[in-house]
């Protein structure tokens, strides 16, 4: 039975069952600090569980994306070495929400196992909590002679942290039989591959307080996962997950790019499968390389499963090509694999690209290293941060290569090498502040507040709810505040756009908006402050937009959209938006693309963007599912939330008879009604943001003419100052560059001269050393004496000392006739000594420096002519 099959079979059995089918969360957690990634079934309705949101069905079912490669959950280090690890894994899952509770649940599982799935009974196994009689009790009622075993540790008892919701566990095995090495679960060998772990089921019966009491809920409650390459594995008859169909094709692809023996190598090939699942979906997601967070796990990802690809003979860029393979695999279950597909080889590419030119110089300065350490040996701690600061090389990999050669790292040397950068693969939280229990508590009691801003700038509306410093009132005189209003034309800050401003007012007082939030996505709060008068709850309010802002706003954001559009056509579909910014001045678009972007493109992209703009394109809105907006192609930004009705802005040509749409995307911001409305655009700057995310600031209508004018004054002032028209300024400028360049020439030559008679000259045994001590030059300076020095005294070697600024420069030339007895890059190491410095070269000519003073400096250069014999 294929996976696909069973993941489908799973859910259509549960919804059968009344339960609501739930598309799978990201791996990103949305508000959830405490979580580095979604790393089980049950993450996304963790509020569900606690109280503080509620659904409209009290049974769900999902097959849901977990990785664990980071943070208290880290199964990194064992993908590769058994049989059941992965980083990237689907968990399935049953959940009930007050609504049925152990019978209902055990029934479940054992009918979808025994009769769904077909699985022998006498092959089955129960584990329950040791004082958990009633679910001991039932798996007898439902499952007749099931073996079952009570468990006293921790494994059979989950709680979501310290105190709220905790409960018994049922784990239920299936035995692989004999031939399997490995115990039952609760003795001592349990932790072979003969009893596999399948299916838990999660008893939500108590309440953990503060105080360590533990008290019964009121709404009891299920939480399930089975994982679906465990049970894959069960029913494609093998106990090692990685044999079972999602594994097998990537694997097979792998042993066509490296050519390598497969069972001499079966780890690396493990590795690389698992790796490329999580690389991939974490793409899909949003996630990008870089050195901190999310992203820095995501490069160790990528990192090891490069190392791999190098130990079984490839050396060239692959997992790119891998990508392609897997998003095909799995678009159906996961279509936003398919939307991310260009951007996630894209961005692979890229990774490798940067990284395998270090790699193999890393691996020769580790293996090097390891040369000297015997088995049981350790690494130091400040050999490993070279191998990080220099080579790229995350510590995990370090010690990851090493293992086979039973060497350690020294942890505590490599953080203390690590100073500012210290802990930086440690997880801390998402970044994300949790949002106040007010809002939740007001959330249960309003439910929701309407948003009627896509039609309307005013509204007559009731004031549900009065929020000042933290704690409900029933009334506000003075200060600021927070005003819940059941219906509302103000926009609240989402998506990269900011919040509407303008005007509360009631028959008794008047409330300056400055800006609308959204909290719990589900309430738009007014924050501001009483100008006069009072409010209290159930008053009726007049509200009011700033019309001429949210124009300018409006505006700016069909902007971004056109900015978006033209990007993809002149760099490439791989170009995705990863992240936003805009309000009534100015807009800010960040985007995936490898190198700067040139001004001729820039000069291109503006170029269409504002052809789009006069030609006036009308811009609409359609509501529609989810899936329907991502079957139709709707771009849609990776690792947003977004609900099963979406929101789609398009533009296109109503006289284009093939109404060719230019912009097509998911969003819940303001838009202007035609591209006209925009006035022009233009980019003020193009910037990188990060390893692979470029940003672009542009300014739209009214601020262009404020640029231009302010553009124009300045050029006036230039031409002004230098006493020449506007129409001659550029030549002006040339002469007077050209005149620099003269000036600057002559005192180069000057020094030059100068600096060539202070030239000492000293004859050893056999060579010539020329010396040479100046001050306050340049690099290509000190490279024109050298030369002039050279020109003169074919034979010799030279030696030249610049001071400046505290820093001491060296340069040492050796000519060719000297060669067989002198290095220029070794003379260069002995004048670096006194000045602990750095450099390098080759035979002939060698070039350096270190910090010191005039001593120092006339040290060094005496150090490298004593070198001479």
């Amino acid at each position: 039975m294929l996976s696909s099959d069973i993941r489908a079979s799973f859910l259509k059995f549960f919804e059968t069952n009344g339960h609501q089918a739930v598309e799978s969360a990201s791996l990103v957690p949305q508000n959830d600090p405490s979580l580095l990634f979604t790393n089980s079934g049950m993450v996304q309705f963790k509020k569900v569980f606690t109280g503080l949101e509620t659904r409209n069905y009290s049974r769900a079912t999902t097959a849901q994306k977990c990785l664990r490669a980071g943070g208290k959950h880290n199964d990194l280090d064992q993908v590769g070495f058994t049989a059941r690890h992965h980083t990237f894994f689907e968990m399935l899952g049953n959940f009930s929400f007050g609504d049925y509770f152990k019978e209902d649940a055990i029934n479940f599982a054992w009918t979808f196992l025994t009769k769904e799935l077909g699985l022998p009974r006498n092959k089955l196994l129960a584990t329950v909590y040791h004082t958990d009689e009633e679910a001991a009790s039932i798996w007898k009622k439902v499952a007749g002679d099931i073996c079952v075993i009570p468990i006293s540790t921790s494994d059979n008892f989950w709680s979501m942290g310290d105190v709220g919701p905790c409960g018994p566990c049922s784990e239920i095995f299936y035995d692989h039989g004999e031939n399997v090495p490995g115990g039952m679960p609760g003795t001592p060998d349990q932790d072979g591959d003969r009893y596999m772990e399948i299916w838990n089921i999660v008893f939500m019966q108590f309440e953990q307080i503060q105080n360590g009491e533990r008290v019964s809920l009121g709404k009891k409650s299920i939480d399930t996962g089975m994982g679906l390459e465990r049970i894959g594995g069960i029913m494609q008859g093998v106990v090692d997950n990685y044999q079972i169909d999602l594994f097998q094709q990537l694997i097979n692809e792998i042993k066509t790019i490296s050519k390598t023996n497969f069972e001499n190598t079966r780890s690396s090939y493990k590795v690389i499968a698992d790796h490329i699942r999580s690389i991939s979906f974490l793409i899909a997601d949003g996630i990008l390389p870089s050195n901190e967070g999310r992203g820095y796990v995501l490069r160790r990802i990528l990192r090891r499963a490069m190392r791999h690809g190098n130990l079984i003979n490839i050396k060239n860029p692959f997992l790119f090509k891998l990508s392609d393979l897997f998003v095909d695999s799995m678009k159906d279950a996961y279509p936003e694999l398919e939307k991310a597909r260009a951007t996630i080889a894209f961005t692979i590419h890229m990774e490798e690209e940067k990284f395998l030119t270090t790699l193999e110089r890393g691996l020769k300065i580790l293996q090097n290293d390891a040369k000297e350490i015997p088995s049981g040996g350790i690494l130091r701690g400040d050999a490993a941060f070279k191998l990080y600061d220099t080579y790229g090389f995350p510590l995990d990999l370090t010690q990851d290569i090493l293992k086979s050669k039973n060497i350690s790292v020294d942890v505590e040397g490599f953080n203390a090498a690590l100073l500012a950068q210290k802990n930086r693969a440690l997880w801390i939280g998402s970044g994300e502040t949790p949002q106040n229990f007010i809002w939740h508590n007001l959330k249960e009691k309003i439910k929701s507040t309407e948003f009627i801003g896509y039609e309307k700038e005013k509204k007559c509306s009731e004031i549900l709810a009065i929020v000042q410093e933290e704690n409900e009132v029933p009334s506000v005189s003075s200060g600021k505040a927070f005003l819940l209003i059941k219906s509302t034309p103000f926009y609240a800050e989402c998506g990269g756009q900011c919040g509407d401003v303008g005007v509360v007012k009631s028959k008794t007082g008047v409330f300056k908006v400055t800006n609308a939030k959204k909290f719990c996505d589900e309430i738009i709060v007014h924050e501001g402050e009483v100008v006069s008068g009072y409010f209290k709850n159930s008053d009726d309010v007049e509200l009011e937009i700033d019309v001429e802002k949210r124009r300018k706003i409006s505006a700016n954001h069909t902007a971004t959209h056109l900015l978006h559009a033209a990007l993809r056509l002149v760099l490439g579909k791989h170009v995705i938006q990863r992240g936003s910014s805009l309000n009534e001045d100015r807009l800010r678009f960040d985007f995936s693309h490898d190198s700067a972007v040139s001004s001729q493109e820039i000069l291109k992209i503006e170029k269409i963007v504002n052809g789009w703009i006069l030609r006036d394109l009308k811009v609409t809105c359609h509501i529609m599912s989810k899936n329907e907006a991502i079957s139709s192609g709707a771009l849609a930004l990776f690792g947003e939330k977004y609900g099963d009705r979406v929101r789609i802005i398009s533009i296109f040509d109503e006289n284009d008879k093939n109404k060719y749409k230019i912009s097509d995307e998911l969003c819940g911001g303001t838009h202007a009604s035609s591209t006209g409305k925009i006035g022009l655009f233009k980019i003020l700057s193009e910037t990188s943001v990060g390893s692979g995310i470029r940003r672009m600031e542009a300014i739209t209508g009214e601020k262009i003419l404020e640029y231009l004018g302010q553009t124009e004054k300045t050029i006036d002032s230039i031409a002004e100052k230098l006493k020449c028209d506007d129409s001659n300024l550029l030549n002006k400028i040339d002469d007077l560059l050209a005149e620099i360049k003269h000036k600057n020439l002559e005192i180069s030559l000057n020094k030059q001269k100068t600096a060539l008679e202070k030239i000492q000259k000293f004859p050893k045994t056999d060579a010539v050393v020329y010396s040479l001590i100046v001050s306050d030059c340049d690099a290509d300076e000190l490279r024109s004496l050298h030369d002039v020095v050279k020109s003169k005294n074919p034979s010799g070697i030279i030696v030249i000392a610049c001071h400046k600024k505290g820093r001491i420069s060296l340069i040492v030339g050796v000519s060719p006739d000297l060669q067989s007895r002198y290095d220029a890059v070794k003379l260069l190491k002995c004048g670096l000594v006194p000045l602990d410095g750095k450099g390098g070269g080759n035979a002939t000519f060698a070039r350096g420096g270190g910090s010191g003073d005039g001593n120092k400096m006339a040290e060094s250069v005496q150090l490298i002519i004593d070198s001479v014999n």
